[in-house]
């Protein structure tokens, strides 16, 4: 099954701060709003997302091509899903937590 690119989703303190670390790193600001308080940052094939109060735990996140398949499969495999795709075309999003509580989501544009 094809996921996509990976990044990580960190719910971060202070979008400055973590921007500046972050570039220290050799990170680049490639989509995101500081003043909206998130920023999608990239260092080759590294991937991070800065959010800033907008959820409380850091997320790993997926972009497949179709989530709602990825979403039958986990469900079909006994896994709950916390939060299912919407509708039956377009944009959506699948989030469960792995064995260790870790957050997961599928997010497809």
């Amino acid at each position: 099954m094809d996921l996509g690119i990976f990044s990580v989703s960190l719910a971060v303190k202070d979008i400055k701060a973590s921007r500046k670390f972050y570039e220290t790193l050799g990170f680049k600001a490639e989509h995101g709003d500081e003043a909206q308080k998130w920023l999608i940052m990239i260092n080759g094939e590294a991937k991070i997302g800065l959010f800033e109060g907008m959820f409380e735990d850091n997320i790993l996140t997926f972009h497949p091509l179709d989530a709602r398949t990825v979403e039958k499969t986990l469900r079909e495999a006994g896994y709950a899903i916390d939060k299912g795709a919407e509708g039956d075309e377009g944009p959506c999003h699948t989030v469960l937590k792995d064995p260790d509580g870790n957050i997961v989501m599928f997010d497809q544009f």
